[in-house]
């Protein structure tokens, strides 16, 4: 595999600072979950089809049944993710809901290992369990507000899952088409599904107050388009796994933001929690470069 001009694991950092705003603005934003989840990817779709209708359309004739079917399945589990995740900001704490939501070690080790074979070291295992039980403590203290913020955290991490299964299906594709087609395509598939949730549950798609429309266009542009598209450009370069343990460094950056802007405490437990993480998350990432240079030595002196 050719070697990438820009460090994924820089271009992975900038799009972690990214999705951390995503439940800031969702947050404020009025209307119902389904809805901006419907409007984020909407507007992600459209700023991007100039850019494929000139450049990457002839690529759709390269996308093989096989590619498409993984799209499909990678698109509807991201609306899922989606609806699930923004309806659980309505019930508790931006730290919790994020918490949970970046649980995604716990189901990519289970799910690399099943579908796609992918061997984890036990350092690797060890340093996840670590940013795992950082996470917890990060939300400890929402844990016992209410039977409606336990609600909350369980659709929060039900859309844990579902990201989880996105990224997963999403890599196989990836390796295979440009950044591009396989963003736009599964988006679009993304979009279309989550029209198809707002018309047939009845939910109103106007109007809504201007800000809204702001927070809407904003989500597409920061966390989706820059974000998400970075994860999924990593994916060529990194393992899912790797991904997975780095956006655990999205509840810190969501929590920070949460305090200045949406005015939520920050607790001792998120504080001792993050540098939990940010340890774990650390211990990982030295793993899988460590284990990739030995395997990119070991392959030049054959």
């Amino acid at each position: 595999m050719n070697q990438p001009k820009i460090n994924p694991y820089f271009m992975l950092a900038i799009g972690v600072i990214a999705v951390s705003s995503s439940a800031i603005l969702v947050k404020l934003s009025s209307a119902p979950a389904p809805v901006i989840a419907f409007y984020r990817l909407f507007f992600s779709v459209v700023i991007m089809l100039p850019l494929f209708l000139i450049k990457y359309r002839h690529e759709l004739k390269l996308i093989t049944k096989r590619d498409w079917l993984f799209s499909a399945v990678s698109g509807v589990f991201l609306a899922f993710h989606f609806i699930l995740w923004f309806e659980s900001l309505n019930y508790t704490s931006v730290a919790s809901s994020t918490v949970l939501v970046t649980l995604q070690p716990i189901f990519a080790f289970v799910g690399t290992y099943l579908f796609f074979k992918e061997k984890l070291k036990l350092q690797a295992i060890l340093s996840g369990a670590l940013g795992i039980s950082g996470s917890i403590i990060v939300s400890w203290g929402d844990f016992a507000i209410s039977g409606m913020a336990l609600y909350g955290d369980f659709l929060a991490l039900l859309a844990c899952a579902m990201v989880t299964a996105y990224l997963l299906f999403g890599q196989t594709v990836r390796k295979r088409l440009s950044l591009i087609t396989y963003t736009f395509v599964v988006y679009g598939i993304c979009t279309f599904t989550l029209f198809l949730y707002v018309v047939t549950l009845q939910y109103e798609l106007y109007p809504y107050p201007q800000s809204d429309w702001l927070y809407f266009v904003l989500l597409a542009i920061v966390p989706t388009l820059l974000g998400h598209t970075l994860f999924n450009w990593s994916l060529k370069w990194l393992s899912t796994s790797t991904i997975s343990m780095s956006i655990l460094f999205e509840p810190i950056g969501a929590s920070i933001l949460a305090y200045y802007i949406l005015g939520e405490m920050v607790l001792w437990t998120q504080v001792i929690g993050g540098g939990v993480i940010i340890i774990g998350i650390l211990m990982f990432l030295m793993s899988e470069r460590k284990a990739r240079r030995s395997f990119q030595k070991a392959s030049i002196t054959e």
